[in-house]
């Protein structure tokens, strides 16, 4: 039984100290977008969970919804304005349940035609782990276009 409400102590302290720094994270996160939209001079509107979102050109076309399919042209980079994925002008087409969280909450405040940016805390993209050459804990910007929504 001892071993059991020890297990059971750890267990509480690691998922504890696992929450601290996602919500540590989230606030360097919050820093370092909201530093670059005073940066940038943008006009940006907040979420609630993390992201941040430009519109530039507001589209006449339907919103999408996190399940459609939409084609988008974008270029992504990270703060320092370095790019680490861009498609061609006449862009890709997928699945909003497919990318990242970002993506996939994000995409559906524009309408079909609009352009803009995303900026995307860590957690609604790669998060602590990274992906093909994206560093752990990274903000991610997104440029878009919403050429089309099926």
């Amino acid at each position: 039984m001892k071993l059991l409400i020890f297990l059971f102590s750890i267990l509480l302290i690691v998922s504890s100290c696992k929450k601290k720094d996602q919500k540590d994270q989230a606030q360097i996160d919050e820093g370092i977008i909201t530093k670059y939209i005073t940066d940038h001079n943008l006009t940006a509107t907040a979420t609630g969970t993390g992201l941040y979102y430009v519109l530039e050109t507001i589209g006449t076309g339907v919103k999408p919804n996190s399940s459609s399919q939409v084609k988008v042209a974008y270029k992504g980079y990270f703060v320092d304005g370095s790019v680490f994925d861009q498609s061609a002008a006449s862009g890709i087409t997928f699945g909003l349940q497919s990318v990242i969280k970002g993506w996939t909450e994000g995409i559906p405040y524009f309408k079909k035609g609009g352009t803009g940016k995303l900026l995307i805390p860590s957690a609604l993209a790669y998060g602590p782990n990274g992906s093909n050459g994206i560093p752990p804990n990274s903000v991610l910007i997104f440029d878009i276009h919403l050429i089309d929504v099926y």
